[in-house]
């Protein structure tokens, strides 16, 4: 499941990851938000927090995010990811395959850091 964190504001994103994603996640949450937040501001900075119950993606999911990522590779400024465990390698390595603009890593005890770094920057 996926939750819009009450941090996100202006052209920043910040979302909570938690058991598995699902296609509704991405179709009903992310990309809602990203278009909206894209269309106002023409890039966003996102900090994706994958909490100590997430279990990763479902296939469906999967696919949308794939698609996420190519049709919305030029549109993320910075992209955060916080958390600790082996999701964390693959999002990193996913995210810079796709994404064009910055990616960076933080533990769960960095969330504030991985906050004000993609605040921080052009």
């Amino acid at each position: 499941m996926l939750h819009i964190l009450p941090e996100t504001a202006g052209d920043i994103m910040v979302l909570q990851a938690t058991g598995k994603l699902t296609t509704a996640d991405y179709q009903d949450t992310f990309l809602p938000l990203l278009e909206e937040k894209v269309a106002t501001h023409g890039g966003v900075r996102c900090l994706i927090y994958l909490d100590h119950d997430f279990k990763g993606l479902e296939v469906g999911a999967m696919w949308e995010d794939t698609k996420l990522g190519l049709q919305h590779n030029r549109d993320f400024i910075r992209l955060a990811v916080v958390g600790d465990g082996a999701w964390l390698d693959w999002a990193l390595k996913l995210g810079a395959l796709f994404i064009k603009g910055e990616t960076k890593h933080f533990t769960e005890n960095q969330f504030l850091q991985a906050l004000h770094w993609i605040d921080a920057g052009d």
